[in-house]
């Protein structure tokens, strides 16, 4: 049976799966010829990333696919209840990039509380002519310990955060319409566990408690903070989108920074991708990355590794 990774797969996820008796494709199809060439090649099981979409045409007339497979967390860009209507095996690998994307939002955070984004484009360009003026600019930093996390969402990535958060030494208060509680247990290097139960909250006491806030929720017909949400925050609050791009109402996100509501921002993810506004890639207050959120070596061996076990389990 071939296996077409069409948006790529590790390889311990190829080795695992040729192990097992399957032929991988790793060529990226164009989507408008996708279609043509599951059916030539007789493709058993697609598998995408983000970038493919898998609509109820590829499932309509493509019989031989029996699983569809998403890397990653969000499956939006695949018709799952229609595909699994049709028999279809459709998996996912919720666990596997958690931390990944938890470390990715800490990493824009420091950077942040320090103006690292600022200053590592400032310094090569006037750090040996104006080093004492970018020194004042940037004297103004802040910790993170002792400081609140505000986390929307609370499933596996959004946990995943708070154990980073909880690492550093700060505060945290969750919000999750689907969820009352979290048991949290962090694991040290010499095998010592902490436990810690997180009750969640409204959304508007989150948002008035946050120092910091990060999202870790699915792509909605609605904007998650928007206008509304952001009067409701502390003034001088920074924030992390790295869910999904739409959750985050830009515009607003823009007026709120140059209010003073928002002191500064990190986006992994954005309304128009793969062309984000230039008005956000130029803005000094944000931070920003090519929605690379589960973008590591550890994290995409995971995935290959949990969509080939899972393949094996179903097929063989």
């Amino acid at each position: 049976m071939k296996v077409l990774a069409n948006d790529g797969v590790s390889q311990s996820g190829i080795d695992a799966l040729e192990a097992a008796g399957f032929e991988v494709l790793t060529t990226t199809v164009a989507q408008e010829q996708l279609e043509n060439y599951i059916n030539d090649k007789n493709i058993s099981v697609l598998l995408v990333r983000s970038a493919t979409q898998v609509r109820k045409n590829i499932i309509d007339n493509c019989p031989s696919l029996k699983i569809i497979g998403r890397g990653g967390v969000g499956m939006d860009n695949i018709d799952v209840d229609y595909a699994r209507e049709k028999g279809l095996h459709v998996i996912n690998t919720p666990a596997a990039s958690s931390h990944s994307v938890a470390e990715l939002v800490f990493g824009h955070f420091y950077g942040l509380a320090r103006f690292l984004h600022n200053s590592n484009r400032d310094m090569p360009l006037e750090g040996d002519t104006n080093f004492k003026k970018l020194k004042k600019s940037y004297a103004k930093g802040t910790e993170l310990k002792g400081k609140t996390l505000g986390v929307l969402g609370f499933g596996r990535i959004g946990q995943a955060t708070a154990k980073v958060a909880i690492g550093a030494g700060m505060k945290v208060v969750a919000y999750d319409p689907y969820m009352e509680a979290a048991d949290l247990e962090l694991e040290f290097f010499d095998g010592q566990k902490v436990n810690f139960n997180i009750k969640t909250e409204s959304k508007e006491s989150v948002l008035k408690q946050a120092d910091f806030l990060t999202l870790h929720v699915p792509a909605q017909k609605d904007y998650v903070i928007d206008e509304k949400e952001f009067s409701q925050m502390k003034d001088g609050v920074i924030i992390a989108n790295a869910a999904r791009g739409g959750v985050v109402n830009e515009l607003a996100l823009v007026k709120a920074i140059e209010s003073g509501k928002v002191a500064r921002a990190a986006l992994d993810v954005f309304e128009k991708e793969p062309q984000p506004e230039m008005g956000l890639l130029m803005n000094p207050a944000l931070s920003l990355t090519p929605h690379t959120g589960a973008a590591t070596n550890e994290a995409q061996d995971r995935i290959g590794e949990e969509l080939a076990s899972q393949i094996i389990s179903i097929l063989k």
